[in-house]
């Protein structure tokens, strides 16, 4: 029997078939889940060194911070050190996201060329790798809250919808990012600067409680504002997060995924021709 021939028309911009694409999309899931599994093992996250520095890096990067807050500042503490390091372990899980997924097309040339498949499953991959990497960092953390003797309480579950909230804006970043980066190669050189950017300007160094009334309205241009402060009071105050700043996040993360995935779609088909 002849192996049947799929024909790809060109054309400059537009959706494919959306529901044969999530189909063929879901069907790769294992695909998605073996491919990431290599990545984690190209750097080293199966050995005990390699998990120990996905901690060691953003802990030590939260003592040297919180080291600086005191001297400058002059005040510290446990409840301000839990904030920093937990502001900072989610921070990094978008950041994974953002630096792995910017890559995550241009890398996969060979394999986009010689193969047909959704593009879109690199990106998501990306962000499953920024997850996995998330994972460690989250059990060293409720290791390290007890030994700070930070209160414990059931508000501490909301954690779990900001974790999802947190993953749907990785994905929505990963995927916008990624099809940027094709049309524009320098992306890849100025997201460092993006992401250090993104760090002063969200409540990590700070806590959002701590800013002047006036200074509250930038909350709403910041994407990842609201859902570190709703972070905050869950994981480390042991208090629920405000309604307002959970919609907030919401709305940001289902806004950021909703155009990045249009954006990727409308020219996936393109991509060959780019790479």
């Amino acid at each position: 029997m002849n192996t049947p021939l799929q024909v790809y028309e060109p054309f400059r911009a537009g959706l494919p078939p959306l529901r044969k694409y999530w189909r063929s999309l879901w069907a790769r899931r294992t695909f998605i889940s073996e491919y990431s599994r290599s990545e984690l093992r190209e750097q080293h996250f199966d050995s005990i060194f390699g998990q120990l520095w996905l901690v060691l890096n953003p802990l030590m990067l939260s003592a040297v911070y919180f080291l600086l807050i005191v001297i400058i500042g002059g005040s510290g503490g446990s409840i301000r050190y839990g904030h920093l390091t937990a502001s900072l372990f989610l921070f990094y899980l978008v950041s994974n996201s953002l630096s792995g997924g910017v890559k995550s097309v241009t890398a996969g040339q060979r394999l986009i060329l010689n193969t047909a498949f959704p593009r879109m499953m690199l990106p998501i991959s990306a962000t499953v790798i920024a997850f996995f990497k998330f994972i460690p960092t989250l059990l060293v953390f409720m290791i390290m809250r007890t030994l700070l003797s930070l209160p414990f309480g059931w508000e501490m579950l909301w954690s779990i919808p900001i974790i999802l909230i947190a993953l749907i804006f990785s994905l929505g970043v990963a995927i916008l990012i990624s099809t940027v980066n094709v049309y524009f190669r320098d992306i890849a050189s100025f997201l460092p600067y993006l992401t250090r950017t993104f760090l002063y300007l969200s409540p990590i160094l700070y806590e959002a409680s701590a800013l002047k009334p006036e200074f509250r309205v930038f909350q709403y241009f910041n994407p990842l504002f609201s859902i570190l402060e709703s972070w905050s009071l869950s994981i480390v105050h042991a208090q629920t997060p405000q309604l307002s700043s959970m919609l907030t996040a919401l709305a940001w993360a289902l806004g950021v995924l909703l155009v990045g995935t249009y954006f990727f779609l409308s020219r996936e088909r393109e991509f060959a021709v780019r790479l």
